[in-house]
């Protein structure tokens, strides 16, 4: 197996600088937010923001012998009560977007980057929830590991 170089030290942080917009800078926030969050846990990234026509994954990640794509879904509160508030009262919740439709996409793309890299791991999808609130540097993560596997 050998995995793709993009050609820079940090190749998140290149790519997040190119991203526009409010709601893509929240959605870049909660991506560096989860690949922290991974590297904390021991795993190794070894993509981010694997982009073609058909679609993307987020955040590409290998611990021990398996391959972990990772779709973020990132929403921005503007004071750490406000989220609070709706997490006490179960209001949505950030996984809630990634619909079946989303994940057949996904799958598209994972065959791409599993090919491209000549990739034979076992591989799973998880989902990184993130709700942030920029103002106040805070922020909270829920992981939630194979929710659909290969």
């Amino acid at each position: 197996m050998r995995f793709v170089s993009r050609g820079t030290s940090d190749p998140f942080h290149m790519k997040q600088s190119l991203k526009q917009g409010e709601k893509n800078q929240v959605g870049a926030y909660g991506e560096q937010i989860t690949v922290n969050y991974l590297k904390k846990q021991g795993f190794t990234i070894l993509d981010t923001n694997y982009l073609k026509k058909w679609g993307e994954i987020d955040v590409v990640a290998r611990e021990t012998n398996i391959i972990h794509f990772v779709e973020v879904k990132t929403v921005s509160y503007e004071t750490k009560r406000l989220l609070k508030v709706a997490v006490s009262h179960g209001t949505w919740r950030p996984e809630e977007n990634v619909s079946n439709h989303k994940l057949i996409k996904l799958n598209r793309v994972i065959e791409s980057w599993l090919l491209e890299n000549q990739c034979d791991l076992d591989w799973q999808i998880d989902v990184a929830a993130v709700r942030i609130v920029p103002r106040e540097k805070y922020a909270t993560i829920k992981y939630l590991p194979n929710v659909i596997g290969d």
